[in-house]
Parts: C-alpha cells; sequence; structure tokens
C-alpha cells in the first residue's frame, strides 16, 4: 500500500472517529432518510437554508466508516456555501466516484474529499461514499420545491 493510500484511509479514519456535525439540530427546513440497501448504512440528514445559503446540515448516521466519513467531510464542505456550490460539488464528486480510481479531484476545492478517490475503484463502496451526498441533495430538492410552491 503506498503512503497516498495509507494517508487517505486515515483521512476516512478520522472522520469516522470524530464525525463533524454528527447529531440532529434545529432549526432544519428539510428532513430526510436515506438507507443503502446493498449494506445496511442509514442516514437522518437535516438542512437549514436561508435563500441559496446552507446554514447547517446536520446527521445521524448508522452504517460504514466509508458513508459515515464522507457525510462528515460533505458538512465540512457545504457549510456556510451555497446551494449552487453544494450542487457543483456534489456533481464532480459523484463523476469521480464513477470514474473508478481514474478522475482526480482538486484538493483545493474538495478538501478532504479527495480521500475517496481510492473508493471510487470498489463499485459496491461508491452507494456508501455518495450516501450522506445524495441526501443531501434530495434535501436541497425538497427545499427549493417548498419555495417554488409558495409563489
Amino acid at each position: 500500500m503506498t503512503d497516498l493510500s495509507n494517508l487517505y484511509q486515515d483521512i476516512i479514519l478520522d472522520h469516522y472517529k470524530t464525525k463533524h456535525h454528527s447529531g440532529l439540530r434545529e432549526p432544519y427546513q428539510v428532513e430526510v432518510t436515506h438507507v443503502n440497501p446493498s449494506c445496511g448504512d442509514e442516514l437522518v440528514l437535516r438542512l437549514n437554508c436561508s435563500g441559496d445559503q446552507i446554514v447547517d446540515v446536520s446527521y445521524e448516521a448508522l452504517g460504514c466508516s466509508i458513508s459515515q466519513a464522507s457525510t462528515s467531510i460533505l458538512t465540512d464542505l457545504v457549510i456556510g456555501g451555497s446551494v449552487s456550490y453544494f450542487l457543483e460539488l456534489n456533481e464532480g464528486f459523484r463523476v469521480m466516484l464513477e470514474g473508478h480510481g481514474t478522475i482526480e479531484l482538486d484538493e483545493d476545492t474538495y478538501g478532504d474529499a479527495i480521500a475517496f478517490n481510492g473508493v471510487a475503484q470498489f463499485p459496491a463502496r461508491v452507494k456508501c461514499a455518495m450516501l450522506g451526498w445524495a441526501a443531501l441533495k434530495d434535501a436541497v430538492i425538497r427545499e427549493q420545491a417548498k419555495g417554488e410552491g409558495s409563489d
């Protein structure tokens, strides 16, 4: 195993052991529950937005280190940023994971999320890494739909 692979494993394990933004908080506008049926990972995620700004994301998760670490890293990246920025990050992260390890993310943009490049080589684990990202995208879509319904 290379030094870089060891570093990536350490990043994932650190976020798994010390989950950032874990624990459901209020206030929030949307709460979603997502389950990965292939491995049993479960996630309840809350989104608090103000206009296009993501004010807070909190969650409770059960499952593997990959899904929990990925959600921890995601929250670090998006809290305080815009919804549109998250959607751009989400698309890049998804493309990287579906690239089977051939696509690298920009470390300045994605921070610790680059650690999941190694996960991309294992298709069965991609859903684990995407669980939190998919849940947040679902929450964003639901929040935007509520706003459109109030016109």
